[in-house]
């Protein structure tokens, strides 16, 4: 599978470079075209998410083949400004993504409220369209249904741009995670989740309340330490992220496998609805943690360039290894895994993050083997 590479270079326009690699992997677009431009508008204080400027030239590209492109995405499982469309968009607004700044509407996909979704068969295999892409017959493990996001299952064609970083829960997140956690409405999300359970360390925990005021299934109690109902709990990690005093701990060693094997999962039901789909990974200001975060930290290694693709599989697997080739930032959160070809984000988190990779793989959403092809 060929994954189109423009690498930042001193001497060219990466406008010019994402136009290029665009036009290799969109020769579906038509007149009239309805095309979703599904990505991440950031949470407040986030100050890494994508650059609105790369959306408007995505938009323009779009337009010039005279389809009608508009940005969509998803609200929020957990408390933040994105958890429902009208503070959605106005953040979107906020953050340079106004129609007079990228020239197309943004619709967010769930509804209002998040619960605006289609049930989306999955137990029945799929046609990957790839020939080498194996066993695409393979049965999930989890779900023989999935919930995604309603507006996004009802357009045939979508272009899906993600911003290539860390994650907490699922060790990165890229084209996968965008396919997945990105386009579910919170129910799904919810789903995914539910085999996160966090456990307070008591000697640690000064119960200052941030953790019980953020959880969104108000899970936490105190006496006089923070407690944490797991008959309540929904997984969604916000608590251990909110933790000031790294008193809040996840059981990686199970949950972050069996998240990541959800969100293939769900990645699949969203590509099942899709006729045309082209997938484009930024490879720029590569965080520790995710665009939900309301802070961004430094960069575990330089920037890198752009990806594009019709295989989700195949460009996250090339973003992996592209991330893994540089020498990492030795005043970013890696404890180690700064020399090049090592696991980065294995250098932040000790637990497998190509679970994801491999499980769609598995279930023939894409393929691991790809051609680089760089532009």
């Amino acid at each position: 599978m060929k994954v189109y590479f423009a690498p930042i270079t001193k001497d060219k326009s990466q406008l010019d470079s994402l136009g290029q690699i665009f036009r290799e992997t969109t020769g579906f677009l038509t007149k009239g075209m309805i095309v979703g431009v599904k990505l991440h508008f950031g949470e407040y204080g986030n100050t890494t998410f994508l650059r609105p400027v790369f959306i408007r030239k995505i938009v323009d590209l779009i337009k010039d083949n005279g389809s009608r492109p508009f940005l969509t995405d998803t609200n929020t499982l957990y408390v933040g400004r994105r958890r429902n469309s009208v503070d959605h968009i106005e953040l979107a607004n906020l953050h340079g993504f106004s129609y007079s700044s990228v020239n197309a509407p943004i619709i967010i996909a769930d509804g209002v409220f998040g619960t605006n979704s289609s049930e989306i068969k999955i137990n029945e295999g799929i046609e990957s369209g790839s020939s080498d892409s194996p066993n695409s017959n393979n049965i999930p493990k989890h779900y023989a249904k999935v919930k995604i996001a309603r507006d996004i299952a009802e357009i045939e064609s979508m272009i899906v741009v993600s911003h290539f970083k860390g994650h907490m829960a699922s060790g990165f997140g890229g084209a996968i995670k965008n396919l997945s956690m990105g386009c579910s409405c919170i129910a799904g999300k919810q789903q995914m989740h539910s085999d996160i359970k966090p456990t307070v360390n008591e000697t640690k925990c000064t119960a200052c309340g941030i953790c019980g005021h953020h959880c969104p299934a108000n899970a936490i109690t105190f006496s006089p330490k923070a407690e944490i109902d797991h008959t309540k709990c929904i997984g969604c990690s916000e608590c251990s992220g909110r933790c000031q005093y790294n008193a809040i701990n996840i059981r990686w060693d199970s949950s972050s496998e069996k998240l990541q094997e959800k969100m293939a999962e769900y990645a699949l039901g969203t590509v099942k609805t899709k006729k045309n789909l082209t997938f484009i990974n930024f490879l720029m200001d590569i965080t520790p943690d995710c665009d939900c975060w309301n802070s961004s930290a430094q960069s575990i290694v330089p920037n890198i360039g752009i990806l594009a693709s019709s295989d989700p599989v195949a460009i996250d697997q090339a973003s992996y290894d592209l991330v893994n080739q540089q020498i990492g930032n030795k005043n970013s959160q890696l404890e180690h895994n700064h020399a090049s070809g090592s696991d980065k984000f294995r250098g932040l988190r000790d637990y497998d993050p190509t679970v994801q990779i491999k499980h769609a793989e598995k279930l023939g959403l894409g393929t691991r083997k790809y051609e680089l092809v760089k532009i």
